[in-house]
């Protein structure tokens, strides 16, 4: 897998990156072991934990989780790696959000008005969706912690965006 890394100067080239087996190694351990408190800590069943981490077999994601707490050598997708960066980052949101754990619980289980959500629970979205729906569940976050709380507030000098804005061609 090759990603591009910006480069140090402005207007030079990007820079291919290669992501390879050594670099998933040194992370997969640790990452799921995290991604495995964080399941622990929410009550995320097993069936619900192997779709968040992208529809491995049963048999592989048993043989992740042993060879991870044992910590022997596992290299990870780099998809599950992903998947895992951005349920670490939504872990993180919730607890700058909500200083009150059961009050995270509560948003993060229950349904939600917010329009990307549909009426369902973030949980729910980021289970249902895959990656798609795991990183539409962190940019949420992100922008409510930027101060975004679902369009601009009285005084803005912006008009929020409505149905009619929206053109499909």
């Amino acid at each position: 897998m090759t990603i591009l890394q910006l480069p140090e100067q402005a207007g030079a080239e990007p820079v291919p990156q290669r992501i390879d087996t050594a670099a998933r190694r040194r992370v997969s351990g640790p990452g799921l072991r995290t991604f495995l408190a964080i399941a622990d800590r929410y009550g995320i069943p097993t069936r619900d934990r192997v779709a968040l981490l992208g529809e491995p077999s049963n048999s592989t994601y048993h043989e992740w989780v042993k060879k991870a707490r044992a910590e022997a050598s596992l290299a990870l997708p780099l998809d599950t790696l992903t998947r895992i960066s951005g349920i670490l980052g939504i872990h993180k949101a919730l607890g700058i959000l909500f200083p009150v754990e059961a009050e995270a619980m509560t948003w993060l289980k229950g349904p939600h008005r917010g329009e990307v959500f549909g009426g369902q629970a973030p949980l729910d979205v980021m289970i249902e969706g895959g990656l798609d729906g795991i990183l539409t569940v962190r940019r949420y976050l992100d922008g409510w912690r930027g101060g975004l709380r679902g369009g601009p507030g009285e005084g803005a000098d912006i008009e929020p965006v409505r149905d009619t804005d929206i053109v499909f061609t």
